[in-house]
């Protein structure tokens, strides 16, 4: 019978502690989280919204018109058993088009955080350790871009690149970055002189080191957060574009276009509108009430503030 060497066993037990120690973490954050009425219909729309992305063009009634089919016979129709949320000038169902179109934003979403994260979050970190004049310049440079509005610099620069979804996308993350570089510079400042980091240091860890190793893990909480409630804002600047004929273009299945042209079948052929703005008020709303929910769970500090 092999016994195991005094090192081995502690190590063991270490792992055992710290295992039991994480299962009760996430039994609190679980717990936090769904004692949330607001943070759980969040969570339902959210996941309503992915079920949705994923599987919307094989559960359509009508998979063909989101592809500009056409059917003038049944153009304009209301609400009805055929057609739930009714019809489009072309006679396309307007259900079909708004459950595929949740692709389209979602990957719109997904691009537009995700690249101004990666931008941002770097200089961040970046600004915040290393400070002096790499701190100025990134600062400063990031100020000029919080002076503008972000969605009218993401029209000019659109009218710069032509219109179109994925010029739209470029341009909106293009200047969604600032945001990401204040939270981060603003975290990495707080904690750059924690007693973990400054041991870091005195054992002569690399500067690369403590950025990647100590600092940048300890910013994900807030930066989960913001990306989570970004989502929602990112999808909603994507279909502004789209609404004032810089994004998406007809017959593409895309919120804010579709809206944009419904807007002059007002008021008479009201579910033309309708559904796709419920559907963006519905999934901001989500993401907005799911991000809420993982602030109580991550930083329950903030929270209280």
């Amino acid at each position: 019978m092999t016994v195991a060497s005094p090192d081995v066993a502690a190590r063991l037990a270490r792992l055992r502690v710290e295992h039991a120690g994480a299962i009760r973490q996430a039994r609190l954050f679980v717990w936090t989280f769904a004692r949330s009425a607001s943070a759980m219909v969040g969570l339902v729309l959210v996941l309503a919204f992915l079920v949705l992305a994923a599987g919307g063009p094989s559960i359509v009634p009508y998979p063909d018109d989101a592809t500009g089919a056409m059917n003038l016979a049944a153009r304009l129709q209301p609400p009805s058993g055929a057609h739930w949320f009714g019809t489009d000038e072309m006679g396309n169902d307007i259900l079909t088009r708004v459950v595929v179109g949740t692709r389209t934003s979602l990957w719109v979403g997904l691009i537009i955080t995700g690249v101004a994260a990666l931008i941002g979050v770097p200089l961040g970190v970046a600004a915040g350790y290393l400070g002096g004049a790499v701190r100025q310049v990134i600062m400063r440079v990031t100020d000029v871009f919080l002076s503008v509005p972000g969605l009218v610099l993401a029209i000019a620069i659109v009218a710069a690149l032509g219109s179109g979804v994925l010029n739209g996308v470029i341009a909106l993350s293009l200047v969604w970055w600032p945001g990401y570089v204040r939270l981060i510079e603003a975290k990495t400042l707080t904690i750059k002189h924690e007693p973990f980091v400054e041991a870091a240091r005195a054992v002569g860890a690399s500067r690369r080191r403590i950025l990647f190793i100590h600092l940048l893990p300890n910013c994900f909480s807030p930066l989960i957060v913001k990306m989570s409630m970004d989502m929602g804002l990112a999808i909603l600047a994507a279909a502004s574009l789209g609404f004032i004929g810089l994004g998406a273009k007809p017959p593409a299945p895309e919120w804010g276009a579709m809206i944009s042209v419904a807007r002059t079948y007002m008021p008479t052929w009201w579910w033309y509108a309708f559904f796709p703005g419920l559907f963006i008020y519905l999934t901001v709303l989500g993401f907005n009430l799911f991000g809420d929910g993982l602030r109580d769970v991550l930083d329950p500090r903030a929270s209280r503030s």
